[in-house]
């Protein structure tokens, strides 16, 4: 496989919106500007190579004498790291470790990362990403991305500008109001668009150039933060309403303006926030957000799977979500929408299908007065349920979806009563992190007498049960959201429709084996996730041209074209990435 750094061709066109001057980035071979000054290319990581320079290199960009004399090839440095890294005990010092890596030798971290994904991306993203982001200001060491302040309301433009890279392609960008299942971090929540850019790249490969992560800070609701003297953020409460609306929309606009309309994810916005502004952005620019619709289609994904195990039809299933936020609204959806083309099911009928608890019960019609817009439509004639016990016991589901945020509150009898119901009983505990997820695999199978198809956001180490092992899928967004982007970024589509996250979740769910599906996986193994992304990349392209909405004229061979924009880590000679 080529690398971006010295395909051409279809990599010419591969990877933008609109026409895109390549910039001049001449600047780069014998390292980069700083006050007038020459700094030396091994400070920048995205073309450092560290030890691993050749010496003709060393002579070429002036660094010799400021390494060690003996250079040291990448797959040995790669070792090294991996040694380095397993002796480390402590999670946020292991992550703490990857960061610093990835600013020193971009290319070593990625091939660290992607040679070792399943071992490595629990460290770069969930579950440990929650603790660094808790923790982000005390680890905090360089900038990554742009923190964008309301106090600069009025001249974001001008901020923006002074990203130094003008060649950017996708951007996930967080106001830190809903961090994973941590709730408001504020300005701490950098670390969610750093990982999910990391993830784009390692997963998908997209070019770690292309990439920035922003924070868009209006303030915080977290006590901790508003009295930490070393929280980095703005250190006052939200600012909220029309002032807020004015400054996402300049920040936004700022963005693709000087990015000439690059792909925008949002990520872990508010629940009040999340879905308005997707809906007021979508027709605007090319934007998803991953929390509702690359949530979406890797649990759509899920269920898929689950009925090739249980030979139940999909328009045969009823879904009881436990929590009724941005997650599971957009898995209901995506659900419906599934069941209308594949099925036949008018849309309404197929709403009946699926059922919320919320933190007041059962989310019904006769609350409709109280309830939040996004939640009306899934509001279904019935009687009051207080818990989701008695939900359970009145709706008798198919499948639990847990995306409450709650951990533990798939109960003992939950789970017993779940499977009293059910031969093979669907649980899906899907809320990150680890310690939010509403029951563990363990005690999902335990407590169904091994006979639950289980899936979880976060990862889960397999179960030994009555001599049998049960090995937990885990539904990451990881699987969709970086070969959405990827496909969306290579084909210059201009916007991201849900049919693409439908054609997605479809592809993911065709690469599950026989053998993974005998084994409970309802998800492909995560060491395979760069084939993965590659199939779902290529379905959800050629939906992109389905729709009409592609930059480039469609290639003769679109597999081989998205393969050649697959960035590659390696140590090439520096000028072959200018």
């Amino acid at each position: 496989m080529e690398s971006t750094s010295t395909s051409s061709g279809a990599q010419q066109h591969a990877g933008g919106h609109g026409s895109r001057p390549r910039p001049n980035r001449a600047h780069q071979g014998l390292g980069h500007a700083l006050h007038g000054e020459r700094v030396p290319v091994i400070h920048y990581a995205p073309l450092n190579k560290g030890v691993g320079f050749t010496g003709a290199e060393r002579s070429a960009l002036r660094v010799r004498g400021l390494l060690p004399p003996r250079p040291v090839a990448l797959s040995v440095l790669v070792a090294n790291a991996l040694a380095q890294l397993r002796e480390i005990e402590r999670p946020l010092d292991k992550y703490v470790f990857l960061q610093s890596l990835f600013d020193y030798d971009e290319a070593l971290f990625f091939r660290l990362l992607m040679d070792n994904v399943t071992e490595i991306m629990p460290l770069v993203y969930t579950p440990v990403v929650g603790l660094a982001c808790q923790n982000y200001s005390k680890i905090y060491r360089k900038t990554r991305g742009l923190f964008l302040s309301i106090h600069d309301q009025g001249s974001i433009a001008e901020v923006v500008a002074q990203w130094p890279q003008r060649d950017v392609r996708v951007i996930v960008v967080t106001d830190g109001e809903r961090i994973l299942g941590l709730g408001d971090l504020g300005c701490n929540g950098m670390g969610i668009p750093v990982g999910k850019l990391m993830l784009y790249t390692a997963c998908a490969g997209v070019d770690p150039r292309y990439c920035l992560p922003v924070v868009i800070d209006v303030g915080t609701e977290n006590e901790k933060n508003l009295a930490d003297p070393l929280y980095i953020g703005n250190q006052h409460r939200r600012v909220r309403g029309p002032r807020y609306d004015a400054f996402v929309e300049e920040c936004l606009m700022a963005l693709d303006r000087r990015f000439n309309h690059p792909l925008i994810q949002f990520e872990d916005f508010g629940n009040n926030n999340a879905f308005r502004l997707l809906e007021h952005y979508k027709p605007r620019i090319c934007t998803f957000n991953d929390d509702i619709e690359g949530t979406a289609s890797v649990a759509l994904a899920g269920v898929l799977a689950t009925t090739r195990i249980t030979k139940r039809p999909l328009d045969r299933e009823l879904f009881l979500f436990s929590g009724a936020g941005e997650a599971g609204l957009g898995i209901a959806e995506l659900i419906c929408a599934a069941l209308h083309e594949s099925c036949g099911v008018a849309l309404e009928e197929a709403r009946r299908r699926c059922w919320f608890v919320d933190s007041r019960g059962l989310v019904v019609r006769s609350r409709l007065p109280q309830l939040a817009e996004h939640k009306k439509k899934f509001a279904h004639e019935h009687a009051p349920c207080r818990t989701l016990l008695e939900a359970i016991d009145a709706l008798k589901p198919t499948a639990l979806v847990g995306v409450s945020g709650v951990g533990g509150v798939f109960s003992r009898e939950v789970i017993e009563r779940m499977a009293a119901l059910n031969e093979r009983p669907v649980i899906f505990a899907l809320s990150n992190p680890t310690s939010h997820a509403e029951c563990t695999a363990e005690e999902a199978y335990r407590f169904s007498g091994g006979r639950a198809i289980f899936a979880s956001g976060s990862p889960f180490d397999p179960v030994e049960l009555d001599g049998k092992t049960f090995v937990p899928g885990q539904g990451n967004n990881s699987y969709i959201f970086p070969a959405v982007g990827f496909a969306v970024m290579a084909v210059q589509a201009k916007h991201v429709s849900e049919q693409m996250f439908l054609v997605a979740a479809r592809a993911l769910a065709d690469t599950v084996a026989e053998a993974d599906l005998a084994a409970g996986l309802v998800y492909p193994p995560l060491h395979s996730i760069r084939a993965v992304s590659l199939e779902v990349a290529e379905a959800v392209a050629a939906q992109a041209y389905r729709e009409g909405v592609c930059g480039v004229q469609r290639p003769s061979n679109l597999r081989a074209f998205l393969q050649r924009a697959m960035y590659e880590p390696r140590h090439d000679p520096p000028r072959s990435r200018l």
